[in-house]
């Protein structure tokens, strides 16, 4: 068959068909790749290739449901309704199949039916997840020897606190979670030579461990991922989780530009009308957001041009799911990377969207975005209008609109303090505007753990440029170093290793305060980050006033005007 190149994994499963057995392994493939539309599409061929295959319907009820990514809780009321219905006809199926199925697959299609007790839709959906783990454990300790029931298990776990594993002030467990459970099952499961080459197992783990304080463990077991599934964009992508994380931005932008175009490949065949597109996007937005840390405006660029054209506004409109409130938070991406990169008469040349109802994230970013530039260039009163109209255009955000894991309304309130900031230093009203930064720097810093960060550039590169401007080196360099990770000040996933803004901003200023021992031991950092930039990097933020003129050559870190 003309399909698309998922490796070699094959989970053997009871079914007189060949192609159904083909089929099944297809739609696992997929569940672990979380393209679950596909996977689904793939269950339902293989019962219709074998209408007595148990498994096939088992997975397709798995599939419908909840997941890591979208959890009950995101689901409105009409695809709740929905999807339980279908999974619950698809559950009858397979338990009336029972007989037909070995012991293991048995007790898994048991576990899945406490997911969906019921055809009425329950308020509260954990007492589900719960009973769903707890059978999931069960079937562990008897077939834990068995990789997929691992992985099952392992998934059970992490949904009951989706992106809440780990205390990020504390590196400890987060209250409540499993996540401990969890690492010993991947572990276990990781320790056996085909477990080190099992997709769904490493995809977990990376997602287990890229919150926690050591995300460089699963570096080498995530390296395994790469290509292991040639054409599952998503796990393509997945180990840039930790890429990004250890400050290898170069390694990042090369597995995403990989991940892009295997879902290029499922484009063509799939089209753009699916849920899968927020995936896309995902892709996209890590491309963008390595490319800013390392200083590379082109790849930045040309990655947003083709993420607003990968999304056609007819799937916004769709109102079950509510796409605009999954997808519209990405297409504001330009505005970070014109500010990132000081390209002012970019942003104020921006268009406004034609529909404003819509493109309502997107068009207040545009108004913040062009506040910024039009404080940049010294226009203040400009400035202080789309201030105002960024204000007005916040209010038409609503409260469902999310990029990922973040409420786009939260992230909005990083962008009300960076251009109250702005403006405030441009007025030379320096208090002012460094309490409106550092109020900047508190709301990212509390917003909900995502990859990428659900603010782009972060906040203490202004911070640290504009205190250094102002000749406050050491909490300038205090910034950077938190930054950099080079002390303990923030959780381990607030830091930014290796990125070329600090790197070269905490330079500046071990050099300017005579720490030339130290200097000398960041400069060769700075130097293979200023090789990878195109860009001339000459402060952690171009709204720095006086950028320094020499920094690049190491040896003169002196500002311009000084």
């Amino acid at each position: 068959m003309d399909y698309y190149d998922l490796g070699s994994y094959h989970k053997r499963v009871s079914t007189t068909r060949k192609e159904a057995q083909i089929w099944f392994d297809r739609g696992l493939i997929w569940t672990y790749g979380f393209n679950h539309e596909e996977a689904a599409d793939c269950f339902e061929k293989a019962i219709a290739s074998d209408a007595d295959c148990a498994m096939a319907y088992w997975g397709l009820a798995l599939v419908l449901g909840p997941n890591y990514n979208k959890p009950w809780g995101t689901f409105d009321k009409e695809e709740m309704k929905r999807t339980v219905d279908r999974c619950h006809k698809a559950l009858v199926s397979a338990t009336a199949l029972h007989h037909t199925a070995t012991e293991v697959e048995g007790a898994l299609i048991n576990a899945l039916q406490y997911r969906y007790p019921s055809q009425a839709p329950l308020e509260n959906f954990s007492t589900w997840n719960q009973k769903y783990a707890n059978a999931m454990e069960k079937v562990y300790y008897r077939f834990g020897d068995d990789l997929d029931v691992a992985t099952l298990y392992v998934d059970a776990l992490m949904n009951l606190t989706p992106w809440q594993l780990w205390d990020l002030k504390t590196g400890e467990p987060a209250e409540g979670s499993r996540t401990l459970d969890a690492k010993a099952a991947i572990e276990k499961g990781l320790s056996t030579e085909d477990g080190v080459n099992h997709p769904g197992l490493i995809h977990l783990y990376i997602h287990l461990m890229e919150m926690s304080p050591t995300p460089e463990v699963a570096l080498t077991v995530a390296d395994r991922l790469r290509g292991l599934v040639p054409d599952s964009g998503h796990l393509n992508h997945m180990p840039t989780h930790l890429d990004i994380l250890c400050g290898d931005y170069r390694r990042a932008i090369a597995s995403n530009s990989r991940a892009i175009l295997a879902d290029k490949r499922y484009l063509a065949k799939a089209g753009p009308l699916n849920f899968y597109t927020l995936y896309r996007l995902h892709n996209y937005h890590f491309r963008i957001y390595a490319a800013m840390f390392s200083g590379q405006s082109k790849i930045a660029l040309e990655t947003i041009s083709e993420a607003e054209v990968s999304v056609p506004e007819e799937l916004l409109r769709v109102k079950s799911p509510p796409m605009a409130d999954w997808l519209e938070g990405f297409l504001g991406m330009r505005v970070h990377i014109l500010i990132r990169f000081g390209l002012w008469q970019d942003l104020i040349d921006l268009k406004l969207p034609s529909d404003q109802a819509l493109y309502c994230t997107t068009t207040a970013l545009m108004h913040y975005g062009k506040g910024v530039a039009f404080a940049a260039t010294g226009n203040i009163n400009e400035a202080a209008k789309q201030r105002n109209l960024f204000g007005a255009a916040v209010e038409r955000v609503p409260e469902s609109r999310t990029l990922f894991n973040n409420k786009c309304i939260d992230i909005l309130a990083v962008a009300a303090a960076m251009l109250k900031g702005e403006i405030s230093y441009r007025q030379a009203k320096y208090d002012d505007a460094f309490a409106a930064l550092k109020q900047a720097i508190n709301l990212e810093d509390s917003l909900p753990f995502d990859e990428p960060w659900g603010w782009m550039q972060p906040t203490r590169h202004a911070y640290g440029a504009l205190l250094l401007e102002q000749g406050h080196l050491d909490a300038a360099a205090a910034v950077y170093a938190a930054d950099l990770g080079f002390d303990s000040t923030l959780p381990r996933p607030l830091r930014h290793p290796n990125n070329v803004w600090s790197l070269h901003g905490y330079h500046e200023c071990l050099v300017r305060l005579g720490r030339d021992a130290e200097a000398r031991i960041v400069e060769p950092q700075l130097r293979l980050a200023l090789a990878i930039a195109d860009v001339p990097v000459r402060s952690s933020c171009f709204c720095r006033i006086q950028p320094v003129r020499k920094c690049a050559s190491m040896g003169n870190c002196q500002s311009s005007g000084e």
